[in-house]
C-alpha cells in the first residue's frame, strides 16, 4: 500500500500506510474503503455466539447429531473470529491482522455450515422414501461432503497464500484466484444440491398424486415424523438456510473477483446485508428447527444398506404395484386404513 495524504497546517503530508491510524488518514484509503460500523459487527458476533451455545445446548440435552454439531460449530467459530477481526479493525482500520482475520475466516465459514446442511438431506430422503430419489440416499453425503471439503481446502489455501503475499508486500493475485475458485466450486456444488433436492420433492409430489400414501415410506416412525409440524418447519428452515448460504456465496465470488479494493468490497451496506444477515438467518433457522429435535431418535438411526429405511419393514413401491424385497415382511404396526387416514391429514 502506498502512503496516505493527510493535512497539516494547510500542507499535504504523506504518511506511510503502515503508520496510518483512524486519526491521521482518510477511511476510504484504509483496507475497508469505509468507516467500519461497530454496532452490526458486534451484533453479528454476539448472535453467532448465542447460536453456537444453542447448538451445543441441544446436543447436551439430546445427545444426538454429534457430526452435525461439529460442522455447525466450526462454521460459527469461524464467523465469530471473523467478526472479532472486524471489531479489531474498527479500532485501527490500517492494521492488517484484523483485516486478514476477517477476510479468511468469513470466507471459509459457510463451507462448514453447508456441510451441516448436506448431512441432513439423507434423513429427509429416508423420511419420504428412497424410491422418490434419483440417487441412493447414501450418495448425498458421499458426493457433497467431499465436494465441500475440496471447496474448503481451496478457499483456505488461497486465503493463506493471499495473506502471506499481502504480509510481504507481494501480489495477492494467485491466492485470490485460488480462493475464488474454491468459492465458485462451492456455488456450483450448492446449485447441484438445490437442483437434486428440488427434483426429489417434485418426484415425491408427483408419485403421491399418482399412488397416494403408497408412494411414501410406510414405517410408522416415518409417518409420524412427516405429520409433525416440527418436521415441516425443519424442511422450510433447511430450504431457507440453503438459499441464504447460496446467495451469500454468489455475492462473495462477485465481491472478491475484482480484488480486495473492488467497488463491492467498499460497500459496507452490501456486506452487512448479503454476508452478515444471510448467514445469521441461515444458522438461526436451524437453531429454531434443530434436526435433532425434529427427527428425534431417528437423527442417529443407522439406516440399513444405505438404500432402505428399515431392512425388516422395507416396501418398494413400483408405479402400479407393491414389490416385496427378498427377506422382508410388511409392518404390522398400523393398518393400511390407518396409514391412509394419516397420509390424508398431511
Amino acid at each position: 500500500m502506498s502512503g496516505q495524504n493527510a493535512t497539516g497546517a494547510g500542507t499535504p503530508i504523506v504518511i506511510p500506510f503502515k503508520y496510518c491510524t483512524n486519526d491521521l488518514c482518510p477511511f476510504d484509503r484504509s483496507f475497508y474503503q469505509y468507516r467500519i460500523d461497530l454496532a452490526p459487527n458486534a451484533a453479528f458476533a454476539a448472535l453467532f455466539g448465542l447460536s453456537l451455545l444453542g447448538f451445543a445446548g441441544v446436543y447436551a440435552f439430546t445427545r444426538r447429531g454429534g457430526v452435525f454439531l461439529v460442522a455447525m460449530a466450526l462454521g460459527l467459530v469461524s464467523e465469530i473470529v471473523g467478526y472479532a477481526g472486524r471489531i479489531m479493525s474498527w479500532q485501527n482500520q490500517w492494521s492488517e491482522n484484523g483485516f486478514l482475520m476477517q477476510i479468511c475466516c468469513l470466507t471459509i465459514a459457510p463451507a462448514f455450515l453447508a456441510a451441516g446442511i448436506y448431512l441432513c438431506i439423507r434423513r429427509i430422503v429416508f423420511a419420504f422414501g428412497p424410491e422418490n430419489s434419483r440417487i441412493p440416499p447414501k450418495f448425498y453425503t458421499r458426493i457433497f461432503i467431499p465436494c465441500d471439503i475440496i471447496s474448503l481446502i481451496l478457499q483456505a489455501a488461497g486465503g493463506g497464500l493471499a495473506s502471506a503475499a499481502f504480509h510481504t508486500g507481494k501480489s495477492t493475485t494467485k491466492g485470490d484466484n485460488i480462493m475464488i475458485a474454491g468459492l465458485a466450486f462451492q456455488v456450483f456444488t450448492l446449485l447441484v444440491f438445490i437442483v437434486l433436492c428440488g427434483d426429489f420433492f417434485l418426484n415425491v409430489r408427483r408419485r403421491h398424486r399418482a399412488l397416494g400414501s403408497a408412494a411414501l415410506d410406510q414405517d410408522p416412525a416415518m409417518v409420524a415424523i412427516r405429520r409433525s409440524w416440527m418436521f415441516k418447519g425443519f424442511l422450510a428452515a433447511l430450504t431457507l438456510s440453503t438459499v441464504c448460504i447460496f446467495w451469500r456465496s454468489v455475492f462473495r465470488v462477485a465481491e472478491l473477483s475484482h480484488g480486495w479494493t473492488s467497488d463491492l468490497m467498499g460497500r459496507q451496506d452490501l456486506f452487512v446485508g448479503f454476508e452478515g444477515v444471510m448467514i445469521t438467518v441461515a444458522v438461526w433457522a436451524l437453531n429454531i428447527f434443530h434436526p435433532s429435535l425434529c427427527f428425534g431418535e431417528l437423527m442417529d438411526r443407522k439406516f440399513g444398506g444405505g438404500d432402505s429405511t428399515n431392512d425388516s419393514d422395507k416396501v418398494r413401491v413400483d408405479k402400479d404395484q407393491f414389490e416385496m424385497l427378498p427377506g422382508t415382511k410388511p409392518s404390522t404396526a398400523v393398518s393400511s386404513a390407518n396409514v391412509s387416514d394419516i397420509e390424508r391429514g398431511q
